[in-house]
């Protein structure tokens, strides 16, 4: 179906990137849904589309009713990364309509966005602490608020902002409410039940918490003191040349930039701890394949969007599952095809199995022959020698580290 059929205003369909024509499922669904007023609860996989599938009926309806004077929609998403992907995403067409749209993130001087909050604003997209914190000093005003949009609504979740979206929620009027996610999870159900009006369109796009099935999945099982020889031999076997590669601590991201760059590959590390304009930086290399490998963490990868990424790689599995699916989903979006490839070593094997569980899919273990799994699987029931339990004892009852001197001055 083209997204001409939507009858959408001329001026959208025309500022749309010419490789944007035939309508996505998620687009398909949502788009009349939302153009008919509706409270939408989408269920979409990552890279499916749905940025367009609630920014191109939203803005349609805004310059319907000639609204072009007021705050008329707010998109939140939980990252700067992701707000700064929507926005750029939706400004051209906003543009092409004469309607004005904002990205308000931290990391950004807050009297700055507060002086570009004192002209007309159409469309903001934020993440939920600083649209709070304006709000809260009276730089916002919802009183004309006709569309929210909940943007990986699962994510918003997780990390911790319900409390942030009560407290705005508290400050809407009501109005058209629409949560897009990737993931189910129950919070996010009893979520969608407290804030959507009833009857609401619940829209399954996908099989749910399923990858798409272009990505092709393998899950090697190794030492865990193997996985960055394995990377960096992967890298080099196949020659890629574009790969996001994902950790769960920032000092890992670090400490492993620094192995492959001694390897010789041209890999960035990118995390909350670096500055926002460096991170800014970071991302553009890697878009503009300047950089050969970026290592993230799952809260700065939110919002990196790459087209045609060939290459997802799981240094280590994410402790919960739901965030795998947001992990392989960087990949083959559009309908494209990607590689995801995973690391798995025996800590692992529990949150594979949960993985496995979530995803309905067998997801096999397979062993390279270069990299024997040597390491012995931790038995829960081992105990250590009687000698060892002594000594801890000993050690234990040491008051301070004067009586170690004292121990040694004695022998």
């Amino acid at each position: 179906m083209k997204l001409t059929a939507f009858s959408l205003h001329s001026g959208l369909v025309n500022a749309l990137p010419t490789s944007v024509s035939v309508a996505s499922q998620i687009q398909q669904q949502a788009i009349p849904a939302v153009l008919s007023g509706e409270d939408v609860l989408a269920l979409a996989q990552t890279g499916s589309g749905k940025t367009y599938a609630y920014g191109l009926p939203l803005l349609h309806r805004i310059i319907q009713q000639r609204n072009s004077y007021s705050l008329s929609a707010v998109i939140i998403a939980p990252t700067r990364e992701l707000a700064s992907q929507v926005g750029q995403s939706l400004s051209p067409l906003a543009q092409a309509l004469n309607l004005k749209l904002e990205v308000l993130c931290g990391g950004e001087d807050i009297a700055l966005q507060v002086e570009r909050l004192t002209k007309h604003i159409n469309v903001i997209v934020a993440t939920p602490g600083r649209l709070l914190a304006l709000a809260q000093q009276n730089s916002l005003n919802f009183a004309d608020l006709e569309t929210l949009v909940l943007d990986e609504a699962d994510r918003l979740l997780d990390m911790g902002f319900i409390n942030d979206l009560n407290a705005l929620l508290a400050l809407m009027p009501t109005r058209q409410t629409l949560l897009f996610s990737a993931t189910m999870p129950e919070t996010l159900a009893e979520l969608a039940s407290n804030i959507l009006s009833k009857p609401f369109a619940r829209i399954e796009a996908s099989t749910l918490n399923h990858p798409v099935e272009e990505i092709v999945q393998s899950i090697y099982h190794v030492n865990k003191g193997s996985k960055a020889k394995v990377l960096i031999e992967q890298i080099k076997l196949h020659q890629w040349r574009q790969v996001l590669v994902f950790v769960n601590a920032k000092d890992d991201a670090d400490a492993l930039c620094k192995k492959l760059l001694k390897a010789g590959i041209n890999a960035a590390a990118m995390h909350g701890d670096k500055e926002q304009k460096l991170r800014a930086q970071t991302l553009a290399q890697f878009q503009q394949q300047q950089l050969t490998v970026l290592i993230a963490t799952d809260v700065l990868a939110r919002g990196i969007h790459i087209e045609a990424l060939p290459v997802v790689i799981n240094f280590e599995l994410p402790s919960q599952p739901t965030t795998y699916i947001h992990r392989v989903g960087r990949t083959a979006r559009a309908g494209l095809s990607g590689i995801v490839l995973s690391l798995v070593c025996h800590a692992e094997l529990s949150v594979l199995v949960a993985i496995r569980q979530l995803t309905g899919q067998a997801l096999p273990l397979q062993t390279l022959a270069d990299f024997p799994v040597t390491d012995k699987p931790i038995d829960a029931n081992s105990k250590r020698p009687p000698r060892d339990k002594q000594a801890n004892r000993r050690t234990a009852n040491k008051k301070s580290i004067s009586d170690f001197a004292k121990r040694a001055r004695s022998r």
